[in-house]
């Protein structure tokens, strides 16, 4: 008798457990289907943002005279960043809800993007250095625009990653340790 009293403790416990997590499942879908859910980022918008950021640089780098070639290459540069953040936080998202209960978020492609967002922090600074070259008051103004852009876009990163570190998960702490 005993030893079937500690056979169904095991199986109570892992029965709690896909009870528990397929009704966070159901709840997701409910989430989803009406807005979406905290830590996301719509990825289109942030997408179209940053297009829209790197062809106005590379605008104002047509108009630049000394330093239009340097305005260039941040604006190539985060052209690239921009594929590898969009793929990375699109992983992120779409990773299984159970595997994220179970096992935490993907802090693969969450170490990724806080690479990316060390990058851009960098090309922002370097941004600001080139401004203060600027002599024309309406370049530097549209300059200064297309930076407060890009910072808006880097704290919408900042935020989604924070969020997506500050899921529940059961075991996440054991694969976020390793």
């Amino acid at each position: 008798m005993t030893k079937t009293k500690n056979n169904l403790l095991p199986i109570l416990i892992l029965s709690m457990i896909f009870v528990f997590s397929f009704a966070v499942l159901a709840d997701a879908k409910l989430a989803q289907g009406q807005q979406v859910q905290k830590g996301q980022i719509n990825i289109q918008e942030h997408k179209n943002a940053v297009n829209d950021f790197v062809q106005d640089l590379l605008q104002l780098a047509d108009k630049e005279g000394g330093i239009g070639e340097q305005v260039r290459n941040i604006a190539q540069q985060q052209n690239q960043s921009a594929s590898t953040t969009l793929q990375a936080m699109e992983q992120v998202q779409t990773r299984n809800r159970v595997r994220t209960f179970l096992f935490g978020t993907d802090y693969k492609n969450l170490g990724a993007l806080r690479s990316e967002v060390v990058q851009t922090r960098n090309r922002l600074e370097n941004l600001n250095k080139l401004m203060e070259n600027i002599h024309n008051q309406a370049e530097q103004t549209g300059l200064q625009d297309q930076i407060q852009v890009l910072e808006q876009e880097q704290e919408k990163i900042e935020n989604f990653i924070k969020d997506q570190e500050d899921k529940f998960s059961l075991f996440g702490w054991l694969f976020k340790a390793f």
